[in-house]
């Protein structure tokens, strides 16, 4: 269609470019309103899964006693249903960073595993009911918690290839993760969903109204749950009566009653692209030029990083909304298909490279 793939030239690159421009999903139907981004984006964020998923839950203890939550979705069939076997590939879906699991991350699942993967949601501390046993929640661009996840996951299946792929703000996490865990990521693949580049920007630039409000709502609620355990370590009144999603990030994290800090010293540590240079594995971020949550593209992409970094691949489509991309027909989303056939294309390669240097598959 009109999609734009920029990158670094290589070998990967031209073969990644022969699969997407094979694949169905970048000529799918088009949809009635290509300039109305933000109802395309309430299209997919309001539209129910179909059929309904079966999710199963499994609560994994970290380090410091805290939890989360890994949601893993065994279809509308059952746990015999289209799940893949002890090699399947196991594909991590992070929602955005207010928690919120949306039908199109849950679609985005349920079309992973028709086709064999193993799809299972991460949930960070006390976030979509996940138990929240220590006065301590995830920071936008804190890996930590997701690193322990990743290691669990890495135990419970050796022999399978590890994907992963985020939707919106929770993309900030997933591109953290990459950097600061550089060859050591254990991930053999990722994918980004309309991302959040620069974490610190679009938090001070704002959102429109029609986004920011539902997700600021969507927070409080959550976090009133635990107002007693909090009010240790935040003003939660303060809290509760933020305005704005920086607002609610600074009172969280930065005036906190045990370690204050500086917004500048907070967004020092937490910047999705910190550690850019030193991630090691393919990362696909899908994007469209007409995305009224992350900004305009000339203040809100960072061009230089995908061309000159031979693992960034930027997928861009002129329109398509937040999360949007949407189509006629079975999937709603064009973007899921690309980015499932973006793994097929990275296992591919993979497999190749190793038959034509003669290296042993890992065990």
């Amino acid at each position: 269609g009109h999609c734009r793939l920029l990158c670094k030239p290589s070998a990967l690159a031209q073969h990644l470019v022969r699969s997407l421009g094979r694949s169905a999903a970048l000529r799918g139907g088009h949809w009635l309103w290509p300039c109305w981004p933000r109802l395309q984006m309430l299209w997919q964020l309001l539209q129910p899964p179909e059929p309904e998923p079966v999710v199963a839950r499994e609560l994994l203890q970290l380090a410091d006693a805290g939890l989360v939550a890994l949601d893993w979705l065994v279809g509308p069939w059952g746990a015999a249903g289209g799940g893949g076997g002890v090699s399947s590939p196991v594909l991590l879906l992070i929602p955005n960073a207010a928690g919120k699991v949306t039908g199109g991350l849950l679609q985005l699942g349920l079309r992973a595993l028709e086709r064999g993967f193993i799809p299972v949601i991460f949930n960070r501390r006390g976030h979509n009911g996940c138990p929240l046993t220590t006065p301590r929640l995830q920071p936008f661009g804190d890996p930590g918690d997701l690193r322990e996840a990743v290691t669990y996951l890495r135990c419970r299946h050796p022999s399978a290839s590890l994907l992963a792929v985020s939707e919106g703000s929770g993309s900030g996490l997933l591109l953290a993760y990459l950097g600061e865990s550089g060859s050591s990521s254990r991930l053999a693949a990722a994918a980004c969903l309309s991302p959040i580049f620069r974490g610190r920007d679009w938090f001070e630039a704002r959102m429109p109204w029609l986004y920011e409000w539902p997700l600021l709502l969507h927070l409080k609620q959550g976090l009133s749950r635990y107002a007693g355990a909090l009010a240790e370590v935040v003003d939660m009144d303060r809290l509760l009566g933020s305005c704005s999603l920086r607002e609610l990030e600074e009172t969280l994290f930065c005036r906190t009653r045990s370690r204050p800090t500086s917004w500048e010293s907070y967004w020092e540590r937490n910047e999705p692209l910190r550690d850019a240079d030193e991630a090691a594995v393919p990362v696909l971020c899908l994007c469209s030029a007409d995305d009224p949550v992350r900004g305009p593209p000339a203040r809100s992409l960072p061009r230089e990083l995908f061309r000159s970094s031979p693992y960034f691949f930027l997928l861009l489509t002129p329109h398509g909304g937040h999360c949007g991309f949407p189509r006629r027909g079975p999937g709603r989303c064009w973007a899921h298909e690309a980015v499932l056939e973006y793994f097929r294309a990275m296992a591919e390669f993979l497999r190749t490279e190793e038959r034509r240097k003669g290296l042993p598959r890992p065990r």
